[in-house]
């Protein structure tokens, strides 16, 4: 399937590059010149840019701008959000294998970036360019491909219309769409033997041609007939490079799109099967066309993407040029290099895609446009919204001026407060006191935060640690995931969460975690070990009351008063799914501790769980300042709201569920 639209660029290509001007040049010496331009096209950049060198540029697997903006964020600390902490460095996926930040000498280039904060904006803009690109290609390209090919038809059978092959490529594209909705790896299955059998077809049709109109064909490989193509046809050859172009279409999927193959078995799969087979194909055409020029179709709807990929490739380069001499560590003169020598190629090829912008190719650039400036919307007012919430956080003294009460009364159950802030008690916790002076006798900030690593083990997802002293009962709980993690939440997350700070307490206890201080303590990963989960008793109820302990209860203190137990039965009697759903109940394990105070600690969590859990969330009202510049005011005001009014709230995207839900209103002066 990542093979599928590079199979099939040979429909078009030559059509293409000799329609229009180029047309006028029916010789031998011009379609070899343009099958010569094809074959080194083919092999510098397909072959040794993207198989040979960038499949060994990937994140754990993954590949494309984002994992190339990944390394470079987390490696430089290039990233414009500011939440990396020092434990991130510790993930097993975070650290590029031979590369260490620590110890290694800064290059020109990471001290370029570092001083010059507006080069970080440059760089972020870059990367959206590319991704907006992308999308832009996966609008078009699917279209393009099955028209181009249900365009045969009307070449074998004449009595075809122009309006029929659109009929037919629309009903296939519908099929293609209905049947991606299976799953990508049955519609892999499903196309793979069709692609080969595909593959194998033309290059025999190639070898074909080859022996029956021109033999001599195989001159063409030599370097010296895109010269003489050039020479030949100047200016009219020059703007062609956009027909040429399309031989490169899919190219870009070979790295993009690959994290469901190694690199090893895509470098086999292309260097013995497609990059051959192409070349036999793209030989026999030359070999016929030198015969039947006049053969040659027109193809415009092909140049259409002839613009979107080549900014595509550039931008790919340009991160690959950061890549090795940041990531990689190797030398700035081999990173030029690496940038000269492919660069050149392709800004050549750009500047004969620009003649087709007026033609066809600002339809991608439109796409692009629109996509970017929502990336880059999002981005800017997520960044201010952050850097506010840092700046308004609450103090730890104010905090330890309230005491072990904070001032409230505490009631049982656990309260979860979302924010996105790594550090510090969110304004959000303030407001909510001011309004209701009444809080849970547990109180555990979530931040979920999107570290920059393709994924997070799970084993290493939950960084705890305590706020303030013990007494207090205040947790924070930040869970790391990947751009390529998904988040979920439920019973599962209530459960881990719970496992994980009562592993917490007992590794602080034994000298592993923070001590008892008057300072946001210092976050310990827990990980997934022998003792996880021998810290407390867990069995599997169903029902508010129903339990199968094998181990005799240890009463705790805490319990929902039977009022709240009735009325808590009679809402879930309403909601099946409710009253359905697994139950954990924990128990503490009566065993003697070092510290009296760990048991103590561990049955007021168990009896918080019990209690239940709130999940309190920040329903967020972002303002420009009034003294703020125009396109600071529309940013904010306008683009980003109509963003946030029409994309999912924080609950339905974090999944909370609703019956726990409190929602907290904050207004925000950006």
């Amino acid at each position: 399937m990542i093979f599928g639209d590079l199979s099939l660029s040979p429909l078009y290509v030559y059509g293409s590059t000799f329609s229009r001007r180029l047309r006028h040049y029916q010789t031998e010496d011009a379609v070899f010149g343009a099958f010569a331009v094809i074959f080194w096209t083919l092999t510098l950049i397909s072959l040794f840019k993207y198989v040979l060198i960038l499949l060994s540029a990937d994140d754990n697997g993954e590949r494309g701008i984002i994992a190339l903006y990944s390394l470079l964020c987390r490696n430089p600390k290039f990233c414009l959000l500011p939440n990396h902490q020092a434990s991130d460095e510790e993930l097993s996926t975070y650290n590029y294998p031979g590369y260490s930040s620590r110890n290694s000498p800064a290059s020109l280039l990471r001290r370029f970036f570092e001083r010059h904060k507006e080069s970080k904006t440059i760089l972020l803009v870059l990367v959206l360019l590319g991704a907006c690109m992308v999308i832009s290609i996966g609008v078009l390209a699917p279209a393009i491909s099955v028209f181009s090919s249900v365009e045969g038809l009307k070449f074998q059978l004449k009595d075809v219309h122009s309006n029929t092959v659109v009929i037919i490529a629309c009903i296939l594209l519908v099929l293609l769409f209905v049947l991606q909705h299976r799953g990508f790896h049955k519609l892999a299955f499903m196309f793979t033997p069709i692609v080969i059998l595909w593959l194998l077809c033309i290059a025999a049709v190639g070898i074909y041609n080859i022996f029956r109109w021109n033999p001599v064909v195989y001159r063409a490989l030599s370097p010296y007939y895109i010269y003489n193509f050039f020479k030949v046809t100047g200016k009219d050859g020059f703007i062609s490079l956009g027909g040429i172009l399309l031989c490169l279409t899919g190219s870009e999927a070979i790295f993009a799109n690959l994290g469901h193959f190694t690199a090893t078995s895509i470098r086999v799969a292309f260097t013995c099967v497609i990059y051959p087979c192409l070349i036999l194909q793209y030989m026999g055409q030359a070999a016929f066309l030198s015969k039947n020029l006049s053969a040659a179709p027109m193809s415009f709807y092909a140049s259409i993407p002839g613009i979107a990929y080549m900014t595509l490739s550039i931008v790919t380069t340009l991160l690959t040029l950061l890549v090795i001499d940041l990531v990689w560590q190797k030398s700035l003169v081999l990173a030029l290099l690496f940038l000269v020598l492919f660069g050149s190629v392709e800004i050549f090829y750009f500047s004969s895609s620009c003649m087709r912008i007026p033609k066809g190719g600002w339809v991608p650039l439109l796409f692009t446009m629109v996509f970017m400036l929502g990336m880059y919307v999002w981005h800017y007012g997520l960044r201010n919204k952050y850097l506010y919430d840092q700046h308004t956080k609450l103090s730890m003294k104010w905090i330890l001026s309230l005491g072990p009460s904070l001032g409230i009364i505490r009631v049982p159950g656990i309260g979860l407060i979302y924010t996105e802030l790594a550090t510090g008690v969110p304004a959000t916790f303030t407001h909510f006191l001011t309004t209701l002076p009444a809080f849970y006798q547990v109180v555990v900030f979530v931040c979920v935060k999107t570290v920059s690593v393709s994924y997070v083990p799970h084993k290493e997802r939950f960084l705890i640690g305590r706020i303030g002293p013990k007494s207090y009962r205040l947790y924070r709980c930040i869970i790391r995931n990947g751009y390529k993690d998904t988040y979920s939440n439920g019973d599962d997350f209530e459960n881990d969460l719970v496992m994980s700070i009562a592993e917490f307490i007992q590794m602080e206890a034994e000298g592993n975690g923070t001590v008892d201080g008057s300072v946001d303590g210092r976050m310990a990963v827990v990980r997934t070990s022998e003792k996880f989960g021998t810290r407390l008793v867990v069995s599997e109820s169903f029902g508010p009351e129903g339990s199968s302990s094998s181990h005799p209860p240890v009463v705790v203190s805490g319990y929902k008063s039977l009022t709240l137990q009735n009325l808590q039965a009679g809402y879930e009697q309403e909601s099946p799914r409710l009253s359905c759903r697994r139950r954990v109940r924990f128990e503490v394990l009566d065993t003697k501790y070092k510290d009296p105070r760990v048991k103590e600690e561990l049955l007021e969590l168990v009896a918080a769980k019990r209690a239940g859990v709130t999940y309190v969330i920040g329903h967020s009202h972002i303002k420009a300042r009034s003294n703020s510049p125009f396109l600071h005011k529309f940013a904010v005001n306008v683009a980003y709201s109509f963003l946030r009014k029409n994309c999912r709230s924080p609950a339905v995207a974090l999944n909370i569920p609703h019956s726990c839900l409190i929602v907290v209103g904050m207004n925000y002066n950006v």
